[in-house]
């Protein structure tokens, strides 16, 4: 059986470098690792430049693309939406352009913040998107796009957060031994992704598919860990699961007034995912505490 090629977009990012440490485990797939800039293990791909991403895909002809490459500065986008819309939107013309080349199966991930945020319920797939700020527009454009894509799968997520790069976590860390007391919003409900969960639903999405015959099912997918918390119970949970004395003091979302909207409620429903792909997904507390041993971990091998 031939091995089949996976070409990662954004392989700098969370979700990218997540894929590049859980792929060792999937030895029976092939994967190119891309972004901007590049290293030993990742190649140079600008995902802007049309023509280079053609001839790209062309060359290296992949079995499937998982685009994570994204304009993620949620308030930055109010006031760069140009930006926003190229790299959320407009990439995803030019990676379907090159499809019509080389036809490959197109993993995109998206957001919770296509939804308004104003549900009582878990979002299901099926729900009217309604965004409210510039980066939630521009990723439901960039859905948009995709769909018209027959061989698509779009996972939306929330609250993602890893070892690398800048997240809640890590932040909350931070600012936990420069301060004495947080203020954290609590009435903003969600659930938090670690990374390397989806990563893993992803590859074994794939794996199913290409080594255990399960149907290719084209739209969109929801995937979060299980259970849903406010950031104060998320901050309130990565401090006393540190030993730290910081004091998280619960704010409202007006005491704590950002450029960008945020969703008030922004639960998914993820019976989907797990009915189509039999995806088991962790409870958010466990794979929090998980990043933070590995968190620990690598402190301690440094010193």
């Amino acid at each position: 059986m031939n091995m089949k090629k996976i070409l990662i977009t954004g392989a700098y990012g969370q979700l990218g470098t997540a894929l590049r440490e859980y792929s060792k485990e999937f030895k029976g797939l092939d994967f190119l690792f891309t972004d901007v800039q590049s290293d030993d293990e990742i190649m140079p791909l600008d995902l802007t430049d049309k023509m280079s991403l053609t001839t790209f895909i062309n060359t290296h002809t992949p079995d499937w693309v998982i685009n994570c490459a994204a304009y993620t500065r949620v308030d930055q986008a109010e006031e760069d939406p140009e930006g926003a819309y190229r790299i959320n939107a407009d990439v995803l013309k030019n990676i379907l352009d090159a499809a019509s080349e080389h036809p490959f199966r197109l993993i995109h991930i998206s957001t919770d913040y296509v939804f308004s945020g104003r549900a009582y319920r878990p979002y299901r797939e099926e729900d009217a998107p309604d965004p409210r700020s510039v980066y939630g527009k521009s990723k439901y454009e960039g859905e948009q796009i995709v769909l018209g894509y027959p061989q698509s799968m779009i996972i939306r997520t929330s609250w993602l957060y890893s070892e690398t790069g800048s997240n809640f976590v890590k932040t909350i860390l931070r600012l936990a031994t420069e301060r004495d007391t947080l203020d954290v919003v609590y009435d903003q409900i969600g659930t938090p992704t670690y990374a390397g969960d989806l990563a893993t639903a992803i590859l074994q999405i794939i794996q199913n598919i290409e080594e255990h015959a399960r149907d290719f099912q084209a739209g969109i997918y929801h995937f979060s860990n299980e259970g849903i918390c406010s950031w104060y119970d998320f901050a309130r949970d990565i401090i006393l699961s540190q030993g730290l004395t910081t004091t998280i003091r619960p704010v409202t979302s007006g005491q704590f007034v950002r450029p960008a909207p945020r969703p008030f409620y922004s639960v998914l429903a993820k019976e989907k995912i797990k009915r189509s792909y039999g995806i088991l997904i962790p409870y958010w507390r466990d794979s929090l505490y998980k990043c933070l041993n590995h968190l620990k971990s690598n402190h301690n091998g440094r010193q």
